[in-house]
């Protein structure tokens, strides 16, 4: 079977506008946040943890995780931050699947997360008992996971993969003579398919924020602002990518705003990330990529919904109470850590910082 039979026979695992949540920002008076950021300090301290947060969380969440000695990055590098870190307890901002590799990478200590519902269309578009009935059928493929997958699903995969390393991995698997299942995120297996020419069954889900970015409307901006350079990470569509300067994981789009000589930069990733962007780059024009034109609907409006969900009121909550610990079942963990130990093995190998280059 061929790569795009097996797409178009596989059941479509994209979200619909109905199943995901509106985005919803907290807002927070001036003196209620100071209040907040005062508060959560005072319980990090006492409870020996550190807040580590994902690029796409809210500014403020990223403030004061690297203002109270913690780290903002991807998912695998918060994992590892976590388990150099002494703290007993971890807080995690982010998607659920974050809290699980983190617990996964660091089993022997408490893994809180300020909402447990807070989880991601890639995930919840790869149910593990329809993926592991996929990957049965097809037992001569070695199976590769995004990062953005549950720990049951990861359990069940060779190796996990980064889109900052999606391309050497694949191509070292091919090198072995391999034949690939790649999940779930269509656009990212696609674009590896396309770079490397390797044979892949992809399954059939999307990033709900990624997958809104429109080729139309890209052109149209690029036409308003011919300086710009357009930055695109690779769970956009392949027609989005194809009008690209570059593409790149979630770090390399940070690196090519501070590092490149434009002064304006077309992004399509989510609007997340523009905070550490402008850090990073305080005198450059970000634009966002358009998610208008033709066939647009605003599902995400270029913002995780799942990851608005995190916030100070309720990251303080569960610093008070107790509340939304990550538990992961052993047997499960245990299968999960040895494709991203795999994983991490390969990336020393070549010699590679591949933990900053994953996105969710």
């Amino acid at each position: 079977m061929s790569a795009l039979t097996a797409e178009l026979t596989l059941k479509d695992y994209r979200l619909t506008p109905a199943q995901v949540p509106p985005t919803v920002a907290e807002a927070l008076e001036p003196a209620e946040k100071a209040e907040l950021f005062d508060r959560i300090q005072r319980l990090l301290a006492e409870q020996d943890a550190t807040l580590v947060a994902h690029y796409y969380t809210a500014a403020e969440l990223q403030e004061l995780a690297e203002a109270t000695g913690g780290y903002v990055s991807d998912s695998l590098d918060m994992a590892r931050f976590g388990s150099e870190c002494r703290s007993s307890t971890l807080v995690v901002a982010g998607v659920r699947f974050m809290g699980e590799t983190a617990k996964i990478l660091n089993p022997e200590k408490r893994v809180l997360m300020p909402d447990l519902a807070a989880d991601c269309s890639l995930d919840l578009g790869c149910p593990a008992d329809e993926f592991t009935a996929f990957c049965d059928q097809h037992p001569d493929r070695t199976v590769v996971v995004y990062a953005n997958t549950s720990a049951a699903v990861k359990a069940r995969s060779d190796w996990v993969a980064t889109s900052g390393i999606a391309l050497d991995l694949v191509r070292h698997l091919a090198e072995r003579g391999e034949k690939l299942i790649w999940a779930p995120d269509r656009h990212l297996g696609a674009y590896v398919q396309r770079e490397t020419g390797v044979d892949m069954l992809l399954w059939n889900g999307a990033c709900v924020v990624h997958e809104a970015f429109k080729a139309d409307g890209l052109k149209q901006l690029r036409v308003e602002h011919p300086e710009a350079l357009v930055l695109v990470h690779p769970e956009s569509p392949l027609d989005v990518i194809a009008q690209a300067d570059l593409v790149g994981s979630t770090t390399a789009l940070v690196k090519a705003v501070r590092e490149l000589s434009a002064s304006t930069f077309i992004v399509a990733t989510d609007n997340g990330l523009f905070h550490k962007m402008q850090q990073a780059a305080p005198d450059k024009i970000l634009l966002e990529a358009p998610i208008v034109g033709k066939g647009a609907t605003c599902v995400s409006c270029a913002h995780c919904p799942w990851m608005a969900m995190n916030g100070l009121q309720n990251l303080a909550r569960v610093l008070e109470n107790g509340n939304n610990e990550i538990t992961i079942n052993a047997a499960i963990r245990e299968r999960a850590a040895m494709p991203i130990r795999r994983l991490l093995d390969f990336a020393r190998q070549r010699q590679r910082v591949v933990l900053g280059n994953n996105d969710a």
